[in-house]
């Protein structure tokens, strides 16, 4: 799977924007990196409040980006060249611009109905006490009446009530019109937050509130009857369920094919253990300690439940994690191929996000006007009233900001990155040493990926084989086994920069072996390998 911001892609008509004109210009290029599908974020009539994720309509593309003419076309050419797309369904939520919302506050009834839309039993106070993810209240006043609208994202994010049928006919209408126009694959925003109680409680004094609507059994429900009235009638089609906050159990259930519900799940317990205390507005150093446990426990867990990991590091919510796993600088070629042999030799799904394959990092910002996320600018401003200062906040912001992955592609070394000749609507920093034309001509990243991708496509150990434990112990290597017949793939990933030393036991070297993969000069399997910063190695082993 190849991930596409549409925003940050290619600017086709200078305007500084991305557009489904300027991914049709590239599909020569996504065809070398041989994917087979496309997730392309959110492209849909939206006011931009959250870049997207506010949707005034679902059937119409934003013009700003394209025309269904375009689109027509891009699934047509991609089509050509054996790549599907998956479309982005953000379905807990609307935009308050959309016409549902509009009727609503016009008095319509019915659609005050497709909203959750509650009277406070305290006078001057929200129904509950529950927190927006963006900080503040998750109630928002209705209108000018006495009634407020629930938004667990930014008040322009009106939370749709999942348990009125009409509006769940909708979106499987939704999904059945892109259907119609040859769309292969959905991935469902923040899904497993759609079932919430008919009567909803205050959170408890300690308690966080999203512990109150998450992963609620009636999601299962949800994604059962989604499934039979739209995609399950595709016999090819592929989904995947964003999953906050999630558990093992909960994505087994989501995603083991007997349950019919979803093809594969993200979760982001990885990606979490950067913060400290729990808490995503803080500078630290990731515990890598954590970062393997959670890993191997997910690896262990969905395998043994016939569940289906979506295999990730980066997206469009999330800082580079060449950033915060590795080195994004004296190591940066290295890390980028340490990081992504973790990922594409572990099972389930590898995603990866644009510019990933020639090891893009973090901008280099300076000031919280160059960042555009109102997550960002909020947290930022956050951070200030809780005493810390301007030069504090701003460098814990630009250590977690999602715009830091959702700067423009960096095609060229030529001004604004080869992404537009206007001035793009975020800036790019680094493009004159990272960039698409100096790694396809000099680089190696992008060799690796594709290596990575041909072995996945021919080896069933990698693509389907099961999963071990190895080496948990160790305090710098995350290493695995993936098993297939009489094969054992040993993959070994050294997380840190320094070397350090592995022992393999005697029973494995009795085994045939053969390097499958390495990002260093590599060297044969023997009792104690001694591993360079940042290296990884796969040895296939066979038995005699």
């Amino acid at each position: 799977m190849y991930q596409i911001y549409p925003k940050s892609f290619y600017d086709s008509n200078d305007d500084g924007i991305g557009d489904l004109r300027g991914i049709i210009e590239k599909i020569p290029y996504i065809k070398t990196l041989n994917v087979d599908m496309i997730w392309f974020n959110p492209f849909f009539v939206s006011p931009q409040k959250d870049n997207g994720y506010d949707i005034a309509d679902y059937r119409a593309i934003d013009p700003r980006l394209g025309t269904m003419e375009d689109f027509d076309e891009m699934v047509r050419k991609l089509k050509d060249n054996h790549i599907d797309v998956m479309l982005d369904m953000v379905f807990n939520h609307t935009s308050t611009q959309h016409k549902w919302f509009q009727e609503a506050l016009k008095g319509n009834t019915e659609y005050q109905n497709y909203y959750i839309i509650r009277k406070s039993d305290h006078i001057g106070k929200p129904p509950t006490n529950w927190v927006s993810k963006f900080g503040g209240s998750a109630w928002e006043k209705f209108g000018d009446t006495d009634q407020y609208y629930l938004h667990l994202y930014d008040k322009s994010q009106a939370d749709l009530n999942w348990r009125n049928p009409k509006v769940r006919k909708e979106l499987y209408d939704v999904l059945n019109f892109w259907i119609a126009k040859g769309v292969k694959g959905f991935r469902f925003d923040v899904f497993n937050v759609i079932g919430k109680d008919e009567k909803l409680e205050d959170a408890q004094p300690g308690q966080d509130s999203k512990y109150l609507y998450t992963d609620k059994p009636i999601v299962h429900d949800y994604l059962k009857e989604m499934n039979q009235n739209t995609f399950g009638k595709i016999t090819d089609s592929i989904t995947v369920g964003e999953m906050s906050s999630t558990t093992i159990e909960n994505s087994i259930g989501y995603t083991n094919p007997e349950s019919h519900e979803l093809t594969m799940v993200f979760n982001f317990h990885h990606l979490k253990v950067d913060y400290m205390n729990g808490e995503k507005w803080t500078k630290a150093h990731f515990d890598f300690k954590k970062l393997k446990q959670i890993l191997d426990d997910w690896q262990d867990g969905m395998a043994k439940g016939n569940g289906w990991n979506a295999l990730f590091w980066n997206n469009h919510d999330q800082p580079r994690a060449i950033n915060r796993f590795a080195d994004a600088h004296a190591y940066r070629v290295r890390s980028a191929k340490m990081l992504a042999t973790t990922i594409h030799l572990l099972r389930g799904t590898p995603f990866i996000y644009m510019g990933e394959e020639i090891g893009m990092t973090d901008p280099d910002y300076h000031s919280i006007s160059q960042y555009d996320d109102i997550e960002a600018i909020n947290a930022y401003h956050m951070l200030i009233d809780s005493g810390l200062s301007e030069q504090e906040a701003f460098e814990i912001v630009h250590a977690k900001a999602r715009d830091n992955s959702r700067t423009p592609m960096q095609w060229s070394a030529a001004s604004h990155a080869g992404f537009s000749t206007h001035r793009p609507w975020l800036a790019p920093t680094n493009h004159d040493d990272i960039n698409v034309e100096k790694e396809l001509k000099e680089g190696s990243i992008f060799q690796y990926y594709q290596k990575l991708i041909r072995l996945r496509k021919t080896m069933p150990i990698i693509s389907v084989g099961g999963y071990n434990s190895f080496l948990m112990a160790h305090p710098h290597v995350f290493a695995y086994i993936r098993t297939y017949e009489n094969q054992k793939l040993l993959v070994i990933n050294n997380f840190f920069k320094h070397d350090t030393t592995v022992d393999i036991p005697s029973s494995y070297l009795n085994e045939q072996s053969e390097i499958l993969i390495s990002n260093t000069q590599p060297h044969p399997l023997s009792r104690q390998l001694l591993l360079q910063p940042y290296e990884s190695i796969a040895y296939l082993l066979t038995s005699k």
